[in-house]
């Protein structure tokens, strides 16, 4: 497919599929899967706080129970780890087990509920300039802080699950919904080699008036000899924006997006749309999809090896 066709493709199927309100906050975690017997996979649990002090997370892993590969095991970091491990269910794991085997890393908090708001708030959004105090258009809270994340996940986290189970760096699968994939695409657009694999389902690309496409620009010279395959996830009933109606200006944004990340060389671009599904419904549907994919059954869109 060349790229103008999969541009126009890309941008055609984004109609009427804007960006997202965050998910719902109020609502406490499924632990149920950790403590149920006979799965394919065994779990184990790490605490580490923020360099600042004020986070405090919790990283829930993974392990197939089948031995590691020669170069270790594949990983899927799943950000807002506490809705995502709520999200699993046994079967998928069973499906995991049977392809990829990768290793699960929930990277949540350390708290009882789906959603810490504050802590994600800061965490996934990029910080703005000429922005000292700078406060989320949705939440109030303090955002910005999205590149300490990413460093804490590289120095700390990551060499933190490698002492759990032997990991394979080039086969780094990282996915996000809603600011979680606001937080994909920005990585994906300061950091192209740390993974090989980015899922943003939902992106918040309405966030302080499309920010992070202005992000996108330069990625090709920050691509160097990294060749990251990117999926972008929408339901066709979500909003544009938190407020707004389906198919507000969030096409327009879109658009330009796509249309930039169609000429990026070495960039592989997959577009997936969710027939009459919302904001809510699409955490756990594409967090299934991206499963699907590495469990060898993602029928004609295989996921990358």
């Amino acid at each position: 497919m060349s790229k103008l066709i999969l541009v126009l493709t890309l941008a055609l199927a984004f109609v009427a599929c804007g960006a997202t309100a965050q998910p719902q906050h109020d609502q406490v975690m499924d632990t149920t899967l950790l403590h149920r017997p006979g799965l394919a996979y065994r779990f184990s649990q790490l605490d580490l706080d923020s360099a600042d002090g004020k986070r405090h997370y919790r990283l829930w892993v993974g392990t197939p129970n089948r031995p590691a590969p020669a170069a270790g095991y594949p990983v899927l970091w799943m950000l807002d780890g506490n809705a995502a491990l709520s999200a699993l269910d046994e079967a998928q794991l069973a499906t995991l087990a049977e392809g990829q085997a990768p290793l699960l890393v929930a990277v949540g908090y350390q708290t009882d509920h789906r959603i810490d708001r504050a802590s994600r708030t800061y965490d996934y959004t990029p910080a703005l300039a000429g922005q000292a105090d700078q406060l989320d258009p949705l939440t109030g809270q303090p955002s910005g802080g999205v590149e300490a994340f990413f460093d804490l996940l590289r120095t700390r986290m990551r060499p933190m699950v490698a002492q759990v189970a032997p990991i394979d760096t080039q086969r780094q699968t990282l996915w996000g919904h809603s600011y979680g994939g606001l937080a994909v695409l920005h990585a994906l657009f300061t950091r192209p080699g740390e993974f090989s694999l980015y899922a943003a389902a939902s992106p918040s690309l309405w966030w302080h008036d499309g920010a992070i496409i202005d992000e996108a620009q330069g990625v090709q010279q920050r691509l160097g000899t990294a060749r990251p395959h990117l999926v972008l996830m929408r339901g066709t009933d979500e909003p544009g924006s938190p407020q707004g109606p389906v198919g507000d200006d969030a096409e327009q944004r879109s658009r330009e997006l796509l249309q930039y990340l169609g000429s990026v060389a070495g960039l592989q671009v997959q577009f997936e749309r969710f027939q009459g599904l919302g904001h809510g419904p699409m955490l756990p549907a594409s967090l299934g999809w991206v499963i699907q994919g590495m469990g060898g059954k993602q029928g004609n869109r295989p996921l990358p090896r």
